[in-house]
């Protein structure tokens, strides 16, 4: 079903809009472009959007701002992001990864390997969908937190709480082993890929979102200095 997703360009370089759309559109998707924030903000109200590819710097509220108000906004629908940027310090990326985004790649950029990471987060979004529509047999209850893996829902003394997708994936995998300490390689594997390149502290940030979207719970994850994380069993 994902040779034919829409994929949202928003990109105010002509140039890099049309190199980007022509290569979605060679590639089997269909391309919808987006010359400013505001007017993606409009579209993904009035379409089906399966993807975004959100440039960084943009005209009024940049690439950041406008990810953030995608995941803020629960009545917008919540596909996979990749941050389009040409700045490649790691200060940068952590930064669009902190405020919601699942990749990156940076500018000047090989069209090749941007469709394969939009193919592989579209990928994992399907397998997302195929789990939601499977039993949920394997819920994870612990800490007073639900975690229903086939929902991709986590529900803390009832209340549902909001995550990402990367969030969800390190919650997953912590609660999956209570006591059992991650590294923060294992971590970058599991939620990447063993190809992917991504900085440890990079893992520091989203386990910091973590911890605070969990609250109370959030103590629950805990440090282990000079490894990584584990969530503490419980009794």
């Amino acid at each position: 079903m994902w040779e034919k997703a829409n994929i949202l360009v928003v990109e105010d370089d002509n140039d890099i809009q049309q190199l980007v759309s022509y290569n979605l559109i060679k590639s089997g998707f269909n391309a919808t472009c987006a010359d400013s924030g505001e007017e993606a903000l409009h579209i993904l109200v009035q379409e089906q959007i399966d993807l975004i590819i959100l440039d960084l710097m943009l005209p009024g509220k940049d690439g950041m701002e406008i990810c953030t108000i995608i995941r803020e906004q629960s009545e917008i629908t919540q596909p996979p992001i990749i941050m389009l940027t040409a700045k490649s310090e790691e200060n940068d990326i952590i930064t669009g990864l902190s405020c919601g985004a699942d990749d990156y790649v940076t500018k000047p950029f090989s069209p090749r390997i941007l469709i394969a990471r939009v193919q592989a987060l579209l990928r994992r979004q399907q397998e997302k969908v195929t789990a939601e529509q499977r039993p949920d047999k394997e819920a994870i209850t612990i800490h007073s937190m639900v975690i229903h893996s086939g929902r991709h829902e986590v529900l803390v003394k009832g209340e549902k709480i909001h995550l990402t997708a990367t969030e969800f994936t390190i919650l997953e995998q912590l609660a999956g082993r209570p006591g059992w300490v991650y590294s923060r390689q294992q971590i970058i594997d599991k939620i990447r890929g063993y190809d992917h390149f991504i900085t440890s502290r990079a893992v520091d940030v989203q386990i910091f979102g973590l911890r605070k979207k969990l609250g109370e719970l959030g103590k629950c994850i805990e440090t282990v200095r000079g490894i990584g994380y584990r969530l503490k069993e419980e009794g």
